[in-house]
């Protein structure tokens, strides 16, 4: 099974939920991630991932057309619908519109990304119940 984490910029939520996917999963899944404007992996994403002693070794900012669209078979988007960018269509499509860490305020931002990355360890496994 492979399961496509999109969003806007592949920066935050989608390079969570592909470390925290990868790292809850059971044999024969792989997840990718990619954005429509990828940049870079925000910084504080690898901090709240190594605080649960999940990898972020590898993580990098993609974008869509560098990826082999037609092999997913379930999509999961983690931005808001009026910025979600189109992509092809998938056995699946599930919409987890979360807020973007990123744009809380300088002082509340890492606990922002903590409860972005627990929304998201208690969302991932029901990918898996079929």
């Amino acid at each position: 099974m492979v399961v496509l984490f999109a969003g806007r910029a592949n920066a935050t939520r989608t390079q969570l939920a592909e470390a925290i996917a990868r790292h809850l999963a059971p044999a024969g899944w792989e997840f990718l991630s990619a954005g429509g404007h990828a940049s870079h992996v925000r910084p504080a994403v690898r901090e709240v991932l190594n605080e649960q002693g999940i990898d972020a070794h590898g993580l990098r900012a993609k974008r869509f057309y560098a990826l082999d669209l037609d092999e997913v078979q379930q999509v999961v988007t983690l931005c808001d619908r009026q910025v979600c960018p189109e992509l092809p269509d998938a056995v699946r499509h599930h919409h987890w519109p979360l807020p973007d860490p990123s744009s809380a305020p300088a002082e509340e931002r890492l606990e922002a990304f903590r409860a972005c990355r627990d929304e998201l360890l208690r969302r991932i496994p029901t990918l898996f119940l079929g």
